[in-house]
């Protein structure tokens, strides 16, 4: 089980569908989310800049990551993660959940060592468990 997974989208729905089924699945202990790239680097730049000695920040371990987002989407928030300022995020997995699966996205996602799975939306039972045997 993992200890804290990212969920980001702009759909309310998506991520509340996303704890349901993670939570169900015991997938994660703690599930957080964000509702766009920007929201997400913040969370980030909270944990980076925050000097807590009595907590450990936990990172999280797998990110579920949509594309077509307000404000800043996928792909722009995988550059700024991806980036020396987030290098030591960068241990943590990505996998793109989409709506649509273009295959230009497919190819772009290839770019990015991070992203280790394309799966379409909704999150499922079945995924989680495919994911399990990937990730362990």
């Amino acid at each position: 089980m993992l200890e804290q997974i990212l969920c980001i989208d702009d759909d309310p729905i998506t991520l509340m569908l996303c704890k349901k089924v993670i939570s169900k699945s015991s997938f994660s202990h703690e599930i957080i989310t964000a509702q766009n790239g920007e929201e997400a680097l913040h969370h980030f730049n909270t944990l980076k800049y925050t000097n807590n000695k009595n907590k450990v920040n936990k990172k999280p371990e797998l990110i579920f990551l949509d594309l077509n987002m307000p404000v800043m989407g996928g792909w722009e928030f995988l550059d700024h993660f991806t980036s020396a300022d987030y290098a030591e995020f960068n241990t943590a997995k990505v996998i793109v959940l989409s709506s649509t699966i273009d295959p230009d996205d497919l190819a772009k996602a290839k770019k990015y060592p991070i992203i280790i799975d394309f799966l379409s939306k909704p999150i499922t039972q079945a995924m989680l468990e495919y994911l399990k045997k990937k990730i362990t």
